[in-house]
């Protein structure tokens, strides 16, 4: 008797494939979603990563809000302001903490001048390289006691006066005003309460109230950018001022924008990507040369961001391209500036 035929293996289904992968695709998106909605504790995930680099790297890096901390403090004993000013940190940066009776008059906005040094060292601290790319906002805050005068009709004045003075000194001293913001909260923060459960009044509660608060935290990715191009702009501002104006007397007669953007042949030797840079160069004069002189700003910076684009690509060979692109936008910056004024 025949042995019966084995029927061959049969193959199993996958259908569970779809399902776990819609199911692991479901959970990315759960964490992408509570990651965008998260709330950093910067201080605290800057110290992580330092640790982390400390002990797995063997190093000891230290970030730039813990030198920031280190800085303000130094800068607070060397001045010897540290019964009036403390140095800490909240879960965004560095916090600043200034005791208004120690740098405002009573019932007063101004600065005393005793404490215009500390402010001004502080402020040097602040416009240095290292820090440009933190906010700087300053809060001012009062006690519950009421004020009524001319000039401070209620303590919502005095406290945005107070924070203000402070930042109008920080603009004096170089620190970019982009940066800058002042607020005032009245009494409505207070660190202690002001009064006992009876309702009377506790001085030395009043004047712990009784404060200017700096906090400095690192921009957002969409902060530094837009800083960043407001600096850049205003460089190029300045660049173009520094052009002394020639003296129309003994000035030679204008060149036209074909003479002062030639469109020379490409020199020997090009390598392939300085071929395609001269052909960007060679487009972005010929669409100068069609539109001719630009009659607003607006024009100008189209251009002017076509040829940053370009800026990574400069060579040696393509050095004149270059120089005679960046001299146009200059001196018609320049004029459109004079035209303006």
């Amino acid at each position: 008797m025949a042995a019966p035929k084995s029927e061959p293996p049969r193959d199993e289904p996958e259908d569970w494939l779809t399902t776990f992968a819609d199911a692991i695709t479901l959970l990315m998106a759960f964490f992408v979603m509570l990651l965008t909605f998260a709330e950093f504790d910067i201080p605290a995930y800057e110290e992580l990563t330092s640790a982390v680099a400390a002990n797995i790297g063997g190093r000891d890096k230290q970030t730039t809000t813990q030198s920031l901390k280190i800085d303000a403090q130094d800068l607070v004993y060397e001045m010897q302001a540290d019964q009036v000013v403390t140095v800490g940190t909240d879960e965004k940066g560095v916090v600043i903490e200034l005791q208004s009776n120690a740098f405002f008059k009573p019932g007063s906005a101004e600065i005393v001048p005793a404490a215009i040094p500390v402010l001004k060292k502080l402020s040097d601290t602040l416009a240095s390289p290292n820090y440009e790319l933190y906010n700087v906002v300053v809060e001012g805050h009062t006690d519950d006691g009421k004020i009524s005068t001319e000039q401070f009709p209620s303590n919502w004045e005095l406290s945005a006066s107070r924070a203000a003075s402070v930042v109008r000194l920080f603009e004096e001293n170089s620190v970019a005003r982009e940066r800058l913001k002042a607020t005032g909260y009245a009494d409505t923060r207070p660190k202690v309460p002001n009064r006992d459960l009876e309702g009377k009044p506790i001085p030395e509660n009043r004047a712990t109230n009784r404060r200017v608060v700096l906090r400095l935290h690192p921009m957002s990715l969409d902060e530094r950018d837009a800083y960043i191009r407001a600096q850049e702009f205003k460089r190029r501002q300045e660049e173009a001022k520094a052009v002394a104006p020639q003296d129309q007397k003994s000035a030679a007669p204008q060149q036209s924008i074909e003479q002062r953007l030639p469109i020379q042949p490409a020199p020997q030797a090009l390598g392939p990507d300085e071929t395609k840079t001269k052909a960007a160069l060679d487009a972005l004069k010929r669409e100068i040369i069609a539109a001719g002189a630009p009659q607003n700003m607006n024009t100008l910076e189209e251009w002017q961001l076509k040829f940053d684009n370009l800026a990574s690509q400069r060579t040696d060979a393509l050095a004149k391209d270059y120089e005679q692109i960046g001299a146009f936008l200059n001196q018609e910056r320049q004029r459109l500036s004079q035209a303006a004024n």
